[in-house]
């Protein structure tokens, strides 16, 4: 089978509102040095040591063949070599991990997370260790060195982003749409997100075309990443954006030459974000049942690339009969096999913060259940989101000049995708991140 790595260019209290809204361990020095830091502090650019990651086996790409008993080379927070370790001449003098038994990749996108936990809130005053332990056990624990969070208040978000990039803090690439845009009385009211544990803020909200032009124009003029849209109503009566208020939004986001992603809801948002033109959507749809021809009929050929979250919908039945989780799963799976039928590209995602349970192990296991192979999944991690947000950030690649993010693996994917999961360290530039 031939992967495809790029893009078709042609906690509890929380299930109530969903149900509404539908080798080697080193010692304390070694780390230190490898952080460039003390354990605890970020590394800069500046602090940054030459490190070479040796013995494991090397998927550079997910179509290239696997290198066995490889090793990266990584100087200046930039990888200078990869290849075959007799075949490698690693520098004089320079900090080795032995990595043998492991699996090396690239390090993984999580395109849909949420920083609007109360955790989070009055980011610029986090203490920075509390700060970096939240980003670690949320993101870095499991090999996500770039992140796109798709809603939350922007104001708060950019400061956790530049506290990062300061060096401040170890943490993920970051980017973000801000808050959502949504209809009037869309969003569930102050005293239910208190209960949920999450902050207080305004969403902007619109009812017509020049409405949802003026607030998608606000946020990007703010400076964020991209745009998310609400088509259809998150809880009964399930009212609906009309087309061209969609369509307003959309268009402002590209002519900003940013994403535009959309939450569906049902079949009838899928549809009205299709004809929009949005780039992403957000999630599958279990909830309301399996998606017919029609929709897929409007998918095929366009260009949209889906986040399937199919966890996510799990987490918020826990507390259901196994049978209905069975056949959310079986929904969900099937919306993202037919998705892919038609051609729809994916990239990978959790709504981390949407939900208080990180780990995405059983995200990949229902993504490898809707017939998806390891190395579709490490597309979806890696080269296809790159490809759609990159700009100048990392290719999802490696690749000598590239940035050295960067995940080892204590298992093997290729025959287990929980395995992905299972992460022994990340490297973000070169700098080891987690643990």
């Amino acid at each position: 089978m031939t992967v495809s790595d790029g893009v078709n260019r042609s906690r509890p209290g929380y299930t109530g509102i969903v149900r509404q809204w539908t080798g080697v361990r080193f010692t304390a020095l070694t780390l230190a040095i490898l952080v460039g830091g003390l354990p605890g502090t970020a590394a800069t650019p500046a602090q940054q040591t030459r490190v070479a990651l040796v013995g494991g086996t090397i998927y550079t790409s997910p179509t290239a063949p696997p290198i066995p008993d490889g090793v990266v080379v990584i100087e200046n927070g930039r990888i200078s070599g990869v290849g075959q370790r007799d075949a490698m001449r690693v520098p004089d003098g320079i900090v080795t991990l032995e990595c043998s038994g492991s699996t090396i990749t690239a390090g993984f996108w999580n395109s849909h997370v949420h920083f609007f936990e109360n955790q989070w809130n009055d980011a610029a005053n986090i203490p920075a260790p509390r700060l970096e332990d939240q980003l670690r056990a949320m993101l870095m624990r499991y090999g996500f060195t770039s992140v796109f969070d798709l809603s939350s208040p922007w104001e708060n978000t950019r400061r956790i982003r530049a506290r990062i990039e300061s060096g401040e803090v170890a943490g993920p690439r970051v980017r973000s749409t801000g808050a959502a845009i949504v209809g009037d009385g869309w969003m569930p009211p102050d005293d239910a997100l208190v209960a949920l544990g999450v902050m207080l803020f305004r969403a902007p909200v619109v009812g017509d075309a020049a409405g949802a032009r003026a607030a998608a124009r606000a946020l990007l003029d703010a400076g964020t990443d991209g745009i998310k849209v609400f088509p259809v109503q998150p809880s009964a009566p399930f009212a609906a954006l009309t087309d061209d208020t969609i369509r307003a939004a959309v268009d402002e986001a590209h002519r900003h030459d940013r994403p535009a992603f959309a939450h569906p809801t049902n079949a009838e948002g899928l549809l009205a974000a299709v004809r929009a033109g949005v780039d992403v959507v957000a999630h599958t749809t279990p909830q309301f049942g399996p998606w017919d021809e029609a929709v897929l009929a409007a998918i095929e050929g366009k260009d949209v690339t889906l986040i399937p979250t199919l966890k996510v919908w799990q987490h918020h039945l826990r507390d259901e009969p196994a049978a209905v989780r069975a056949r959310s799963a079986s929904t969900s799976t099937a919306q993202l096999r037919a998705w892919r039928g038609v051609g729809g590209a994916v990239v990978f995602g959790t709504d981390a913060g949407g939900m208080n349970d990180y780990d995405p192990s059983d995200e990949y296991a229902l993504m490898a259940e809707a017939g998806m192979t390891f190395r579709e999944i490490l597309a979806a991690l890696t080269t296809t989101p790159a490809a759609i947000f990159g700009e100048a950030a990392p290719t999802g690649r490696i690749a000598p000049g590239q940035p050295a993010d960067l995940v080892v693996l204590d298992g093997d994917p290729s025959q287990n995708v929980r395995a992905l999961a299972d992460v022994r360290y990340t490297l973000r530039d070169g700098a080891v991140v987690y643990p």
